[in-house]
């Protein structure tokens, strides 16, 4: 038997304006596309500090995230192209 609340949360999800996959990629990047605009203000404010350290961390991780936001809008290219969006 469903409880009013299930009742109430049985349609949540049916509409996608994407595949499950599609999402998933466009989410993602955008995450990451934020979380690299931070990592400038999180360089400066080592720097500032006096930090080369975190510095250094925060660089590498900027680094890396710009790889995996390269892949990621690869990929988004190949659905689009395939025609999986």
């Amino acid at each position: 038997m469903n409880t009013p609340n299930d009742q109430s949360e049985q349609h949540i999800g049916k509409t996608k304006g994407l595949p499950n996959h599609a999402h998933d990629l466009v989410h993602d990047l955008s995450s990451r596309l934020d979380a690299l605009w931070r990592y400038d203000q999180y360089i400066a404010n080592a720097e500032q500090g006096g930090v080369a350290d975190s510095k250094q961390f925060w660089q590498e991780l900027k680094t890396q995230e710009t790889k995996n936001i390269d892949r990621l809008k690869e990929l988004v290219r190949q659905r689009v192209k395939d025609g999986g969006f």
